[in-house]
């Protein structure tokens, strides 16, 4: 029974990681759940300097940290650089400093923390490729960082677009995205999202 454990385990492809900030964790969580390839979609903060922070205290904006949203994927189904395209097209807009949409404060601020060289590299390029052609009328604002640490947000967090679709909030703000993330990227759109089990 260990053996065939084993071989499973050697047969299953490796996950990556991947963490990004762009507004409200609520949004890009729910966007990034309706991917192909993404195994996992997590709710946190990232970024700043206090050790396990609650979401009162990153809402103060005195920790320097953003929230953020951890992605794990399988690289076989889907690629960090359409990852990339996701975020900057989709979940948020990048050329919003220290704010997004209604949310306003350093918390809220546009980030692609980079786990190594290869992803910073990718992010990098990518962000060239979207000022060459003139993609947004405005500078782009994304901070790239390497990520240090992050912190899973409290369980009300988690999902929280799929356990309040009616919600105000959720319906003017994120909602939208789910539905232009659909039309932008076809194929690599799934109906239903990941599962919350959270």
């Amino acid at each position: 029974m260990l053996s065939l454990f084993v071989a499973l385990t050697l047969m299953a492809p490796p996950t990556q990681t991947a963490v990004f900030a762009g507004g409200c964790f609520w949004g890009v969580e729910g966007v990034f759940e309706h991917l192909k390839g993404v195994q996992s979609a997590t709710s946190g903060y990232a970024g700043g300097t206090a050790p396990s922070p609650s979401y009162e205290q990153v809402s103060s904006g005195t920790t320097g940290h953003a929230e953020s949203v951890k992605v794990v994927f399988d690289p076989t189904q889907i690629s960090y650089k359409q990852l990339l395209m996701v975020f900057f097209q989709v979940a948020h807009d990048p050329t919003q400093l220290n704010r997004q949409s209604p949310d306003v404060g350093t918390q809220y601020r546009s980030i692609v923390f980079y786990a190594n060289d290869e992803q910073k590299q990718a992010a990098q390029q990518y962000i060239a490729e979207l000022q060459a052609k003139k993609a947004f009328p405005k500078p782009i604002v994304t901070e790239l960082v390497p990520l240090k640490a992050f912190y899973p947000a409290e369980d009300y967090h988690q999902g929280y677009m799929q356990r309040h679709p009616y919600q105000p909030y959720i319906v003017y703000n994120d909602a939208p995205k789910v539905s232009r993330l659909q039309r932008s990227f076809p194929d690599l759109y799934r109906d239903q999202p990941l599962a919350v089990s959270r």
